[in-house]
């Protein structure tokens, strides 16, 4: 299995915790090193991550967890629960659709292209990120039960997107002190061995000074 990918890519640290939670072993191989020409070779759009498995390359990283939550369900990242399972999934939903689709690098460029300056990245960031992090504190406060994670006592799909978009998010300056839950399931799961080796800097491509 290879996993296709960079240090810094939000959507596919949600792959590599999602891997690690499963205990599943993984190639990774670093988009960076193949250049693009070669990387649109293995998928045509040019995103990260992409999943090489049984012969097969699949990409999207939404695509990419349903495919392992089925082929190794061994470790369940999705509650059995149909409810819980159904919030989990939306959970995700506004992270990988909305918030971080919204706010990815691409989309900055564009939009600085196309006249908006720093001021107005910053703001277009702020808008985006907080109405889905208000979204999100919204959705954990009226849980059935107060999990230690999103939906559960153990971390599982909501958390493995919640944890990168987090982290995404004081990188651009989003401030997040009026999201507490967000916030202390966030720490929780960024104490756990799973989500550290998932993390930018524990990447074998993750640059000496960028630290």
């Amino acid at each position: 299995m290879k996993l296709y990918t960079r240090w810094q890519n939000s959507a596919g640290e949600r792959v590599r915790i999602a891997l690690n939670l499963k205990g599943l072993d993984y190639d990774y191989v670093s988009v960076g090193s193949l250049g693009a020409q070669a990387y649109a070779a293995i998928n045509p759009q040019g995103l990260m991550p992409a999943l090489e498995l049984d012969g097969q390359v699949f990409t999207q990283s939404a695509a990419i967890l349903d495919l392992l939550e089925t082929r190794f369900p061994e470790r369940q990242l999705l509650p059995a629960d149909p409810v819980r399972r159904a919030h989990a999934i939306a959970f995700g939903a506004i992270i990988a659709s909305e918030m971080h689709a919204l706010t990815v690098n691409r989309v900055r460029k564009y939009l600085a292209g196309h006249g908006i300056d720093e001021a107005g990245l910053a703001q277009w960031v702020q808008h985006w990120q907080g109405e889905g992090f208000a979204a999100l504190e919204a959705l954990l406060a009226r849980r059935a039960q107060d999990w230690d994670f999103c939906y559960g006592e153990v971390p599982g799909w909501a958390d493995l997107h919640l944890a990168p978009q987090v982290a995404a998010a004081r990188r651009l300056g989003v401030v997040l002190e009026r999201f507490p839950l967000v916030v202390a399931i966030t720490e929780r799961c960024e104490s756990l061995p799973a989500f550290i080796a998932a993390r930018p800097e524990a990447q074998p491509d993750f640059p000496k000074n960028a630290g």
